[in-house]
């Protein structure tokens, strides 16, 4: 479509203020960006839709619009929601770079001329396609009604025979299409997910395509506009944080027409997770007013009333005011300035998400805040309870992780980690704090374990397991070695299995015939293998001291 026929569209009342001679440009496509620097995400003849974000003072306008032209975009249209008429300073540097400037009237939204742009595109260039795109607005309706992404997904499926999903970093399953049958695998989406953060991480241009079992998919980016949006250019600060598109299909043979439309349709889904975002604003402030009261030390009763205010908008309908649960969160990258508080909110509002949610809006339980590198959630919880096994209720750090954990270890790339710890569930005001320092002294016990990807969880803090990761690597090492380095050189020679035994001797507690009969062996045998061990270690196995340091190796080692 040509940009006379913009101008000319009474439903977008754009106005020109610049570039009156170039209205015959061709437009290939539409962005919505307020990075102060969008090169990187624009292919040629884009429509640029700004809010003016980037803007700090009028000498910001010259380097923004000379980025655009060097990109190859068509035109720029501005928003005057934000500072009302346009800035001198802009509609100068676009004349002097011969850049068409729109002026967007602060009653249209942005969405509006982002469906309207990629319906006559896509109509343009791939004729029958037209109604598809054109079936796209339902998306942008917010509320159930409107369908959100499942709907577009439908539409190509239906129309397009195209199986294709909406996952989220971790790969979670947002979106499917009704007609793509059943829901994908957790192990599939994991892998995809994995995939998309590989191949983002190394700079490799989308789609991006692997192949599972007898199935090709082609993996393209969503990118929403919102921190995506906001300044930086290091990949690290929004790749786990993005949406991709999965579509049971190899788009490398695809023609230009039906991948410009793929790309059309990521747009629209970027506009519902930018909604989806901003529906966490309330969340997120209502998490920062009581971390700022409880950090603050303030009294138990303001913190209570802030709490009486938060339960409602986390869990509706709920009777009485909720127990509480903190969990705290830090990424952490090796070098580059990041700031790592907004990642770490991110990527906790994501992995908190109710997974047992239905319908078009995730059921978020969760208010995350940042404070510093940190992301700290506030996590309602209906009831606490013991359950069958005697433990409560609630979150629990050693399966917190266990469904992301391969996705989140591709996106961190071998330079990034990501560690949480998780408090006790706590009943008032008071618990608070306490709970937030758990939480925190939870994460340092992670952080000091070995990997990307490490949690913690309260039940740690008043065993041993809190002491041992703190123990010096060389002090550890000694220690073990003079333990247990005898036992696996005798068992090096003689195959006596003296480590096993001494591992099962002391789960046993020390009992003769429970640990023979788990290692299948006489006692007498068991015996003999138990002397041989106290032998090789000057060590008497009646101690409890000397059975204390054993354990303690094992547990090292």
């Amino acid at each position: 479509m040509r940009l006379r026929a913009l101008l000319d569209t009474d439903a977008l009342g754009l106005r020109l203020l610049g570039g009156a001679d170039e209205l015959d440009r061709a437009v290939r496509g539409v962005m919505t960006t307020d990075l102060r620097d969008p090169s990187r995400y624009l292919a040629g003849g884009e429509l640029v839709l700004t809010g003016l974000a980037w803007r700090r003072s009028a000498a910001d306008s010259e380097p923004f619009v000379r980025l655009l032209v060097s990109a190859g975009v068509a035109a720029l249209a501005a928003g005057e929601a934000e500072l009302g008429n346009i800035p001198d300073d802009l509609i100068a540097a676009c004349a002097k770079h011969r850049l068409p400037l729109f002026a967007v009237h602060e009653s249209v939204a942005f969405a509006t001329i982002t469906e309207h742009v990629v319906r006559q595109v896509s109509g343009e260039r791939a004729g029958d396609l037209a109604a598809v795109v054109d079936r796209h607005r339902r998306m942008m309706t917010s509320g159930p009604a409107g369908g959100g992404p499942d709907v577009v997904l439908d539409l190509l499926g239906s129309d397009l025979d195209l199986r294709a999903w909406v996952l989220s970093p971790t790969g979670r399953l947002i979106a499917g299409s009704k007609v793509s049958g059943p829901a994908l695998p957790v192990d599939v989406c994991a892998k995809l997910a994995a995939e998309h953060l590989t191949a983002v991480r190394t700079g490799r241009r989308g789609p991006h395509r692997l192949a599972l079992g007898s199935s090709t998919y082609s993996l393209f980016p969503i990118r929403g506009g919102g921190r995506s949006a906001q300044g930086s250019r290091d990949v690290r600060e929004t790749v786990l944080s993005d949406w991709l598109l999965a579509v049971e299909a190899d788009a490398g043979d695809w023609p230009d027409e039906r991948l410009d439309l793929l790309q059309g349709v990521t747009q629209l889904i970027a506009v519902e997770r930018d909604r989806r975002d901003a529906a966490r604003t309330v969340r997120r402030r209502l998490a920062q007013e009581v971390l700022e009261l409880v950090q603050a030390g303030a009294a138990p009763a303001e913190i209570a009333a802030r709490l009486r205010v938060a339960a409602p908008v986390l869990l509706p309908g709920l009777g009485a005011a909720p127990h509480w649960q903190v969990v705290v969160a830090r990424v952490e990258w090796e070098g580059g300035d990041i700031e790592a508080g907004p990642v770490a909110q991110s990527l906790l509002e994501e992995i908190l998400v109710d997974p047992l949610a239905t319908g078009p809006e995730p059921a978020d339980r969760i208010a995350v805040a940042h404070s510093g590198d940190e992301a700290i959630a506030l996590v309602p919880l209906p009831a606490v309870s013991t359950e069958h096994d005697g433990s409560e209720a609630g979150i629990h750090a050693d399966v917190l992780l266990e469904a992301v954990r391969d996705p989140l270890s591709a996106g961190l790339d071998g330079d990034g980690r990501v560690t949480l710890g998780v408090s006790a569930a706590v009943h008032s005001a008071e618990g608070l704090r306490g709970a937030l320092e758990e939480a925190r002294h939870a994460r340092r016990v992670a952080a000091a374990r070995a990997g990307r990807v490490c949690a913690a969880g309260h039940q740690e803090l008043a065993s041993h397991v809190l002491l041992l990761p703190f123990v010096p690597d060389d002090v550890r090492r000694a220690f073990t070695a003079r333990l247990l380095d005898p036992l696996r050189d005798y068992d090096r020679r003689h195959r006596a299995e003296l480590i096993p035994t001494l591992e099962a001797f002391l789960e046993c507690d020390g009992s003769w015939t429970r640990c023979a009969s788990r290692l299948h062996l006489h006692v007498n045998t068991l015996r003999y293998r138990v002397g041989r061990i106290e032998q090789l270690t000057s060590r008497d196995l009646s101690r409890l001291e000397d059975k204390l340091d054993f354990f303690l190796a094992l547990r090292m080692s």
